[in-house]
């Protein structure tokens, strides 16, 4: 038996099928299931309300102390923090405000244009117990 033969075999053995061209760079791409990261841009010295917190039942805020921003992944030219005050929670159908906060992103003194990843994690004392939510976004910095 010649060497193509048996590799044949051997890999048809194995459970392994090749059918077709391999996908292309494009085609890899669309079918990732990562989601897009939504992206924002800063100079030195802005800030930016990227969104609410708030923890709500029936919409009605369960919250039992404010909520805490921690920075898991970024550059230090970043800084996260959460201005406390009331917020509508639209997202689960509710009207009137509740307690909770907006999350500002400052960009301190950034010395060259780069894009760098930005992800934070929030954690909720709540009636129900500890909770947390993360997110990220893509940051363009520039001078």
């Amino acid at each position: 038996m010649n060497l193509r033969k048996s590799l044949c075999l051997i890999a048809l053995g194995s459970g392994f099928a090749l059918s077709g061209p391999a996908p292309s760079i494009s085609q890899q791409q669309t079918t990732s299931t990562q989601p897009e990261l939504t992206k924002i841009a800063l100079k030195s010295g802005e800030s930016l309300e990227i969104g609410t917190v708030y923890f709500v039942s029936q919409c009605k805020s369960i919250m039992t102390a404010a909520p805490e921003i921690e920075m898991l992944e970024g550059p230090p030219e970043l800084s996260l923090t959460i201005k406390a005050g009331d917020v509508v929670p639209r997202n689960q159908g509710c009207t009137r405000k509740v307690s909770g906060g907006t999350i500002i992103v400052t960009a301190k003194e950034i010395k060259e244009t780069k894009i760098v990843r930005l992800m934070y994690r929030i954690k909720y004392k709540t009636k129900d117990g500890d909770r947390q939510r993360a997110n990220a976004y893509m940051v363009g910095l520039l001078p």
